[in-house]
């Protein structure tokens, strides 16, 4: 719509500077040697965590470069986050699902407390997606703070997405108060369809501040997202004959999407190439993966990653049958070299896995 729009998001895949971007343009690696270099003292006496020290870096980098408005993701709940030092003009949470549970809960009120933290006195907060268990968190809350609340999905009834595997967009219609609008996504996972409900509702109400934002800067927004943000490994296609894909999902919620995905894709044998964490719940995740695949099991090149042997023998139990190749890269060109131009084959399981990824 013409305005200038920091962009602060984690964790990155390529390069540290993807995580703080102005109209889809990375912070200059100089940027980040400055912002260190000039605040050295102040830091070395705070001793922040290198994701609190990253959010100052963003939010100075947005204030010196005078961005009109800022999106903001939260790290890791919401409450307790280095982000919610902000008062915004806008919260919206996505979807809550049990992840994280060591931090934030072990069952979705819990988590939903946490995340309901960024709600903040008077500044309207949409929720993408209504649950029984949740809903009555997020109504306390907001009512404590006389926040507006919106349930986005409650106004917002988007319809499945029409996806071609050789197209990069995937149609949705969308039924609001004026009747049925059409909508073309460039982000092609069916998760997206939750995600949807809840962009339409947030732009609603900040067009009441910020005029600029016309339906038809909305339609060209969202078949631009990639172009305008940069975003990748949210559903991204690698190559056709065979089709592989790969995705960042990795809890149970994540993990059952992408096998939905899956199932909607034409494919004559599926290859499954997975790393996780070794910090998840596992047991929730394998049983959901597909038990008629070939597997192969990786793991990332971080200490927060679960060994690929170990990885393995958690898959047997779980009825899922395959080989061990720690490295992604060499699992893929493997795989590559004996699948056939029908099969499927799908890199995920983990952010880190998929950020290892060459050709990404």
């Amino acid at each position: 719509a013409g305005y200038k729009v920091g962009l602060y998001t984690s964790p990155h895949l390529k390069s540290f500077t993807e995580r703080i971007k102005i109209n889809g343009e990375e912070i200059g690696e100089e940027g980040v040697v400055s912002f260190v270099s000039q605040n050295k003292e102040f830091l070395e006496q705070l001793k922040p965590s290198f994701f609190e020290m990253t959010v100052g870096m963003a939010f100075d980098y947005f204030a010196r470069q005078k961005v009109d408005c800022a999106v903001i993701e939260v790290g890791l709940g919401g409450r307790l986050d280095s982000t919610n030092v902000i008062v915004p003009e806008l919260n919206v949470i996505t979807n809550i699902g049990l992840d994280h549970v060591q931090f934030l809960g072990s069952t979705l009120p819990l988590i939903a407390g946490e995340k309901a933290g960024i709600i903040k006195d008077g500044v309207p907060v949409v929720i993408s997606e209504t649950h029984p268990e949740t809903q009555p968190v997020f109504e306390k809350v907001a009512g404590d703070r006389h926040a507006p609340l919106y349930f986005a999905d409650q106004k917002f009834h988007v319809q499945e997405g029409i996806f071609d595997p050789y197209k990069s967009f995937v149609e949705y219609k969308v039924r609001e108060k004026h009747g049925l609008v059409v909508y073309q996504m460039d982000l092609l996972g069916h998760y997206q369809k939750k995600n949807l409900a809840g962009i339409l509702q947030a732009l609603e109400v900040l067009r009441e501040k910020m005029p600029g934002i016309g339906q038809e800067a909305i339609v060209r927004g969202l078949s631009r997202i990639i172009a305008n943000t940069g975003l990748k490994g949210r559903w991204q296609k690698l190559g056709e004959h065979p089709f592989v894909y790969c995705d960042t999902g990795h809890n149970a919620e994540g993990i059952a999407m992408i096998v939905q995905q899956i199932k909607s894709i034409s494919h004559r044998h599926l290859y499954m190439i997975m790393g996780m964490s070794n910090d998840k719940d596992l047991q929730p995740v394998l049983s959901l993966l597909p038990k008629e695949a070939t597997y192969v099991f990786c793991e990332a090149k971080l200490p927060r990653a679960l060994s690929a042997i170990t990885l393995s023998k958690m898959a047997r139990e779980a009825g899922l049958q395959g080989r061990v190749e720690p490295d992604v890269n060499k699992a893929l060109k493997q795989i590559l070299e004996i699948a056939e131009k029908d099969d499927l084959v799908f890199v995920g399981g983990s952010t880190f896995i998929v950020a290892e990824l060459e050709n990404l």
